[in-house]
């Protein structure tokens, strides 16, 4: 399978933001987002392979740190079904977890997410 890929960024896969990309490619990340469905998850890989590798996996988490209003960002987690906004000192522990536990999304006794039944698929 071909991927595309930006003539902006000179048909190589963005990790951070590039001068000029940001905008656009940010906000393709937030449309994607906003069609997760309540009750589903994706995973920031699964949202750069579907931007066509534009952007690197970090970089979708960048772009989803700084969202606006109304994206859904707490449906996006890591490559494990783990949740990677623990760290982060700006996001009380425990949010994303009870966003997710209130739209129906259930945690194994290992705090992950089985992705086998939880994933969206566009």
């Amino acid at each position: 399978m071909a991927k595309s890929r930006s003539k902006k960024s000179g048909g190589k896969r963005l990790h951070g933001v590039g001068k000029g990309n940001a905008p656009s490619s940010f906000e393709a990340v937030y449309e994607l987002v906003r069609r997760i469905p309540p009750g589903r998850v994706s995973t920031y890989g699964q949202i750069s392979n579907l931007m066509g590798n534009l952007l690197s996996p970090l970089a979708v988490g960048w772009a989803l740190h700084s969202c606006p209003d109304g994206v859904p960002w707490h449906r996006v987690v890591n490559a494990s079904g783990a949740l990677s906004t623990e760290r982060l000192p700006d996001i009380p522990p425990g949010l994303q977890r009870a966003m997710l536990q209130s739209e129906g999304v259930a945690f194994g006794e290992d705090d992950t997410i089985d992705l086998q039944l939880f994933r969206w698929e566009p």
